[in-house]
């Protein structure tokens, strides 16, 4: 476990907007320290010196040094931006190096899956954290899970895992990774109405339909007329002499 010392700065009107958007404006984040039975403290630290540890190790153990008197503690807490992500605070919890304390630690997965490789499953990382409880001194850096050996269908749960001298606190059950096969995508059946319809399609006979019409057309290409038609307009109709007695 990583331990590291800080030096921070008092500060007052500890809930003016204002001023706390000063200090971040500086470089500096404003911080709380309590725990322990003791007073709280209002402080501000070192914003790339924070960043530091985080990348190094969440967890680390902090000796944070301000004006009358120094803490150890550990992060309980980050509250950062909601569009930047930036840090904008930190509470920091007073620690005994001698009393387990419970904090969470990241999950890492490693191994080329086979059951991803030659299977052609899926890797679900359900639990990224898992919750231990151990002493300060004993909180690991991270906890990695090998999965190399994972066929589809298989998971490691809680209860499989190693924590060094952390205790898991999680349920046993829990999945904490698992290999799922892939799922296959559902084609749609069309409607019963809509595959009669599609089973007998309509279908034109040009050839003898038009034959019929032509030949019904008459010599000079005309169409007959529809049923109840109107003669066309023309030469009106000639009536014929009554044959002589």
């Amino acid at each position: 476990m990583q331990q590291t010392m800080i030096s921070a700065e008092m500060r007052d009107k500890a809930g003016v907007r204002a001023a706390l958007t000063a200090f971040r404006a500086g470089g500096r984040i404003p911080a709380v320290i309590y725990g322990l039975d003791k007073k709280p403290v209002s402080v501000t630290v070192d914003e790339k010196g924070m960043l530091s540890i985080l990348k190094t190790d969440p967890n680390a153990i902090i000796t944070i040094k301000y004006t009358g008197g120094e803490d150890t503690v550990i992060i309980k807490a980050i509250q950062r931006h909601p569009v930047s992500g930036k840090c904008t605070h930190f509470d920091f919890y007073r620690i005994s190096l001698t009393e387990k304390i419970k904090v969470k630690v990241h999950v890492k997965i490693i191994g080329e899956c086979y059951g991803v490789k030659l299977q052609g499953g899926l890797v679900e990382h359900t639990m990224r954290e898992l919750n231990v409880s151990c002493l300060p001194t004993e909180i690991p850096h991270e906890i990695v899970l090998d999965i190399t050996d994972l066929h589809i269908n298989s998971s490691l749960r809680v209860k499989d895992i190693k924590a060094g001298k952390a205790e898991l606190l999680d349920a046993p059950e829990q999945i904490v990774v698992s290999v799922t096969a892939p799922k296959e995508e559902k084609v749609e059946e069309p409607a019963a109405g809509a595959a009669a319809a599609g089973a007998q399609p309509e279908v034109i006979a040009k050839g003898k339909k038009e034959e019929g019409e032509e030949g019904a057309a008459g010599k000079d290409g005309a169409k007959p007329a529809a049923a109840g038609a109107k003669p066309a307009a023309g030469k009106p109709e000639e009536k014929k002499p009554a044959p002589k007695k």
